[in-house]
């Protein structure tokens, strides 16, 4: 069973941490913990794993060509399994996406070891150098991955998942996702101190990359929320906001894996084709671009880091970008006929 990063410590102790059997990958990991959240150091070491599971030589012998093999190894179709190749990359075996963040944590590695002088250069390339234009080198990713749209639901399809929900808890957490923008780490982490109704805001205190916000979410989660406290949520010793209402785990925080299983079960009984934790929260990114908030108040709602991250919605919000465009052929035509007339 996957760990929950949400109940993970903020650093993972040292006596803690999972060994690769290799003394140099091991001290890069003990490197890694000491900069990087636990379930980034955890993806590090799953990432470094299946890399020298494919290339069974020691770190400082690895060069390009073994990179390259790597590379050739994961977009071969997975043994023991249906592959089909896919329609947004055209590709088979592992997705593009899984392949860059392995090599991005394999040149974090061999950089490591350049800086303490295990190896004399990182063989992880680039990418393809190009001719130069205006006195730039361009490079081509060496690995390219297609910018595709998230999926969203439709406000009758939101109304029908909320339905299929049989707990004020589940609806609850839902509500969280799909009025707050609140990732699935952040609703399983969210503590009893964290709610503030009164202001009608939740305190994120442990967001992507361990960064904290305040945010504003809509009066129907809080009265939901209440409903569940007052009626569902046992007494327990947990801060944690929501927990197991039954079975032997009964008051302990909910899992990933339960989260995820409500969805899945909900989305069933709804009659949806899709509808994922992610799909919640982007679907609330979107509608709120949509309604006007302005671009950098998304981007805080959401919690990105960078606003590149945030302008997905703006291909997502529909309205929002066919109001623009006529707005503009509008004053394209008007300044054609005003020209014609001269």
């Amino acid at each position: 069973m996957k760990r929950d990063p949400c109940l993970l410590p903020a650093r993972l102790r040292a006596d803690r941490l999972p060994k690769l059997g290799e003394p140099l990958l091991d001290r890069y990991v003990e490197f890694v913990a000491t900069r990087c959240r636990p379930n980034t150091v955890l993806a590090s070491v799953s990432d470094l794993r299946a890399f020298f599971k494919v290339i069974d030589k020691p770190p400082t012998a690895v060069s390009t060509a073994d990179v390259l093999a790597f590379i050739a190894e994961q977009r071969q179709p997975r043994p023991g399994r249906v592959n089909v190749i896919r329609l947004s990359d055209g590709e088979a075996g592992l997705s593009s996406r899984t392949i860059q963040r392995r090599l991005a944590t394999v040149s974090g590695l061999f950089s490591w070891l350049v800086m303490v002088g295990d190896v004399n250069a990182n063989p992880v390339p680039r990418g393809l150098t190009t001719r130069r234009t205006r006195g730039r080198r361009n490079v081509v990713p060496l690995i390219r991955s297609p910018r595709t749209l998230p999926k969203i639901l439709e406000p009758a399809e939101v109304d029908r998942l909320i339905t299929a929900l049989r707990r004020w808890r589940d609806r609850a957490m839902v509500e969280a996702m799909v009025l707050g923008g609140l990732r699935r780490c952040e609703v399983l982490g969210l503590r009893m101190s964290d709610l503030r109704a009164g202001e009608g805001r939740v305190f994120i205190n442990e967001g992507k990359g361990g960064h904290q916000r305040l945010i504003p979410i809509a009066g129907r989660f809080f009265r939901t929320l209440g409903v569940y406290l007052d009626t569902e949520r046992p007494a327990t010793l947990t801060e944690r906001v929501f927990v197991v209402l039954k079975g032997r785990r009964r008051g302990q925080p909910l899992s990933e894996d339960g989260l995820d299983e409500i969805i899945r079960a909900a989305r069933h009984r709804a009659r949806l084709s899709h509808c994922s934790c992610h799909e919640l929260r982007h679907t609330c990114l979107t509608r709120l671009r949509e309604a006007g908030m302005a671009l950098e108040a998304v981007q805080a709602q959401a919690g990105h880091r960078s606003i590149e991250s945030t302008r997905i919605y703006l291909h997502l919000a529909n309205e929002w970008l066919a109001g623009e465009y006529l707005r503009a052929a509008q004053l394209i035509e008007a300044a054609r006929v005003e020209g014609a007339a001269r």
